[in-house]
C-alpha cells in the first residue's frame, strides 16, 4: 500500500464539516466504508507550501467515495493516521472553489481534544493510497 506524509497548521473552520457529519447518510457511509463512526466535526489543516500539489494527487487517486443524496456534493476519502497513529480519514469535498491548501480530517474522536491541538499547531498526517 502506498502512502505519503503531509504537514500543515491547524486552523478553525466554519462549522460546515460538523453539519455534513450530522447527516445520517454521511455517517452511515463513513461507518460502512471507513469502519468508524465519525466525531461530529472535522479537523481543518492548512497545508504547508511544500505540499501544495497534494490535492491534485488525491483528486486523481481512486479513494473511497461518499455518494450524496440530491442537493449535495460527492466527497472522496482516504484512510489516514494523524500524529501518534490516530486513525482518521482525509475528506476531499468535490465542491467548486474549495481551497487547494485546505484539508479536512474526520476521525472517531475529537482530534483537537485527544491531541491537545490549538490553532497554529503543526501536525503531520500519513495518507494511505490504495
Amino acid at each position: 500500500m502506498n502512502s505519503f506524509h503531509v504537514k500543515g497548521q491547524v486552523i478553525s473552520g466554519k462549522g460546515e464539516g460538523a453539519k455534513f457529519l450530522k447527516l445520517i447518510w454521511v455517517r452511515k457511509q463513513i461507518k460502512e466504508k471507513l469502519g468508524f463512526t465519525p466525531h461530529l466535526g472535522t479537523l481543518n489543516i492548512r497545508l504547508s507550501k511544500e505540499y501544495s500539489g497534494t490535492k491534485d494527487l488525491l483528486k486523481q487517486a481512486r479513494g473511497i467515495v461518499i455518494m450524496p443524496t440530491n442537493g449535495f456534493y460527492r466527497g472522496k476519502c482516504f484512510r489516514a493516521y494523524v500524529m501518534d497513529g490516530v486513525e482518521c480519514a482525509i475528506v476531499i469535498p468535490e465542491v467548486e472553489d474549495y481551497p487547494e491548501d485546505l484539508m479536512e480530517i474526520v476521525a472517531p474522536v475529537n482530534l483537537r481534544e485527544k491531541l491537545e491541538l490549538k490553532d497554529g499547531d503543526t501536525i503531520e498526517v500519513k495518507i494511505l493510497l490504495g
